[in-house]
C-alpha cells in the first residue's frame, strides 16, 4: 500500500521534472501540447528579459475545453532565486510539488521560453514597448506570433522584479536550471 500511495506522489513529481529537465534540450520554440487540469506557479526575486512579445490566445485541456491565456514570450530571460510549485490532490491529500534553482551566484536562463499564462504579477519596466501592434507582426521573438488582426505588444527588453506567475504551460529551447532542487511536501506549500 505505501509502494502505491508513494507512486502517486512521485509519478506526478517526476513529470514536473521531466518538463523542466528535458526543456534543456536545445532547439526550435517548443510546438503546443494539451495541458493538464492544473496550474502551476513561478516565482522570482527579478527576471530580466530581452526581446519580449505578448499576445492573446488559448490552450486546449484534454476534454477539448479552450482556455484563454497571455502569451508571453522572451528570447533570452534570466530568473534569480526562482520557485516553482504545482499542487497535486492525491488519496492522501494536498501534495506540493517544488522546486527552486537560481539561488546562488548562477541564475536560472532560458531562451526563447514561450509561457501559456492566466495571471503575471510585479513591477515591471518595459524596453522600447510597441504595444497595439498585430500580433501577427511581432518579430522581438522569431516564430512568435500571434493571429492576424489580434493585440499584441514587444519590447527590447524587460524586466520584472518580485515576479510572481500563474501558469499553464512552458515551452523554452533551453531552460538551465542551476542548483535545481525538487521536494515533494505533504500539504500547500505554494511559492505565493
Amino acid at each position: 500500500m505505501r509502494w502505491k500511495r508513494f507512486a502517486l506522489v512521485f509519478v506526478p513529481a517526476l513529470a514536473v521534472a521531466s518538463v523542466l529537465v528535458g526543456a534543456t534540450a536545445e532547439g526550435a520554440i517548443g510546438a503546443s501540447f494539451v495541458v493538464s487540469g492544473d496550474t502551476f506557479k513561478v516565482s522570482a526575486d527579478t527576471l530580466q528579459g530581452q526581446g519580449f512579445v505578448q499576445y492573446g490566445s488559448t490552450v486546449e485541456n484534454k476534454k477539448g475545453q479552450k482556455i484563454p491565456v497571455a502569451v508571453s514570450g522572451i528570447r533570452k530571460a534570466t530568473l534569480t532565486n526562482m520557485c516553482q510549485t504545482v499542487l497535486v490532490k492525491s488519496p492522501v491529500g494536498a501534495v506540493t510539488i517544488r522546486i527552486t534553482a537560481g539561488t546562488g551566484k548562477d541564475p536560472v536562463t532560458a531562451e526563447n521560453m514561450i509561457v501559456d499564462a492566466s495571471q503575471i504579477e510585479g513591477n515591471a519596466v518595459f524596453t522600447k514597448l510597441e504595444a497595439g501592434r498585430d500580433a501577427s507582426a511581432l518579430d522581438q521573438l522569431p516564430g512568435a506570433e500571434g493571429a492576424a488582426g489580434m493585440f499584441g505588444q514587444q519590447a527590447s527588453g524587460i524586466t520584472i522584479k518580485d515576479f510572481r506567475q500563474v501558469s499553464w504551460s512552458v515551452n523554452a529551447a533551453t531552460f538551465k536550471l542551476p542548483g535545481l532542487k525538487l521536494a515533494v511536501e505533504p500539504g500547500q506549500h505554494e511559492c505565493f
